[in-house]
């Protein structure tokens, strides 16, 4: 049995690319290339293989550079580019991350790529391919991203007679599903709002906003923005005061309400994609052994969409497509170096490979290959056909509003929503912080 996802999908890696438009080049060509697929990021096996597929049907060399992706291994991409120890090829952050060496110039745009080879990224959405911040040109073909929903244990669903929400879920269909699930014996919601308001947060701003505004951060409190800023939180408190939330919600910790949701206690989880894999270890006797799932305790679960207030539809969801390759401008300059580096990000970022590293996630293929329903869990495959169903995504503010100017509404949200601070002031607090760095 196979499907299609529109947006994501993951399928077996082609043994060859033959017909796939990748580039030719001479053989012999070493390139000095740095990613983020190492330690524990669960794509880092897949690079390895990919690596070595590349290095065998080219006949070049991969020095790989990979580290951990943190602020540590930011900061020696970032000395690499000053000290003239450019990689070839980068897999980085597409935001303000990358602002300084492509201010220095150190990367090549894609279209001044395509302009050689014109079919460079051809099978991306460009639409769909983020611009640099410094000049709006666009530098790094995606991989794979991340979207936050709604997780759900069915279970709880079922025992408080609410159907699984679906595309067209209202903020007043929810409201109405939490009162009989809470009068059911259950919590609706599981969320730490004293430990990570984050989720709720950042969808709360959301609904009260509108797709175009999103990432903007208000002037003030009282333009639109912040508005819909200050409606946000009180949403939170309005959920809070209902009563909608865990008894502890001001005093657990997130894996604490994420034990309760996986227990059968709460029935909704809004989180990240990264959550998929989350669940199904959780429903495993070994975390670190697949083998030892247990496949109808997984079944138990789903995603769907968070719900949808105002100009917000409920599949418009929070994600994106923060990283890519860049080609540096010193590999772009090197004759040998620019057909292997080429063709390198050509092979990485192929429809088949793409589909690999992306699995349940987002991507921007203009067409997803069909994948065996075989190779994954349940809950991936209910993620796949969730994102089928996707009409937008949209970063999330909180990744620019970020660090003390957070404080005020994330560490604040327990005093906003038991109205010992008003929303208004907590938002005006954490604007007028932004505003002063």
């Amino acid at each position: 049995m196979r499907r299609r996802a529109a947006l994501v999908m993951a399928g077996a890696l082609a043994c060859t690319m033959m017909g796939t438009g990748i580039t030719a080049n001479a053989e012999g060509v070493e390139l000095n290339v740095t990613t983020t697929f190492a330690g524990e990021d669960g794509n880092a096996q897949n690079f390895k293989d990919a690596v070595a597929a590349w290095e065998e049907e080219s006949g070049n060399k991969v020095n790989d550079a990979s580290a951990t992706s943190d602020e540590t291994f930011k900061a020696r991409v970032e000395m690499d580019f000053q000290t003239g120890a450019d990689p070839d090829v980068l897999f980085f952050f597409n935001g303000a991350d990358a602002n300084s060496f492509i201010e220095a110039g150190k990367v090549v745009p894609i279209d001044t790529i395509r302009k050689e080879y014109p079919e460079y990224a051809s099978n991306m959405n460009d639409d769909l391919i983020a611009a640099s911040l410094v000049d709006g040109a666009k530098y790094a073909v995606p991989v794979n991203g991340y979207w936050e929903a709604m997780f759900v244990n069915t279970e709880v669903l079922d025992a408080a007679g609410v159907e699984v929400p679906g595309a067209d879920y209202t903020w007043d269909a929810f409201l109405e599903d939490c009162q009989k699930i809470k009068d059911a014996g259950y919590a609706p919601i599981a969320a730490a709002l004293g430990n990570i308001p984050h989720y709720w947060w950042e969808y709360s701003i959301f609904n009260n906003g509108n797709i175009t505004d999103h990432m903007t951060v208000p002037e003030d409190v009282s333009d639109a923005q912040g508005a819909a800023w200050v409606n946000g939180m009180n949403d939170i408190k309005a959920l809070y005061e209902a009563g909608y939330f865990p008894e502890n919600t001001l005093s657990a910790t997130d894996d604490e309400t994420f034990a309760a949701f996986m227990d059968g206690k709460a029935a909704f989880l809004v989180d990240g994609s990264w959550k998929v894999g989350g669940i199904a270890g959780a429903c495993q006797s070994d975390p670190e052994d697949a083998s030892t799932l247990d496949a109808e305790k997984l079944d138990k679960f789903t995603v769907t969409y968070v719900p949808g207030k105002g100009e917000r539809k409920a599949t418009d969801l929070i994600g994106g497509l923060s990283m890519g390759y860049y080609i540096s401008t010193a590999a772009w300059e090197d004759e040998a170096k620019r057909e292997a580096a080429v063709s390198f990000v050509e092979y990485m970022t192929s429809d088949e490979m793409v589909a690999k590293f992306a699995q349940h996630t987002a991507s921007a293929l203009k067409a997803a290959p069909a994948a065996d329903e075989a190779a994954f869990n349940s809950l991936q495959l209910k993620a796949m056909d969730m994102m089928s169903g996707v009409t937008s995504l949209t970063g999330a503010v909180q990744d620019v509003f970020n660090g003390e100017c957070r404080v005020s509404t994330f560490d604040g949200m327990p005093q906003i929503v038991t109205g010992e601070v008003a929303a208004e002031d907590a938002v005006a607090e954490g604007l007028a912080v932004y505003q002063a760095q």
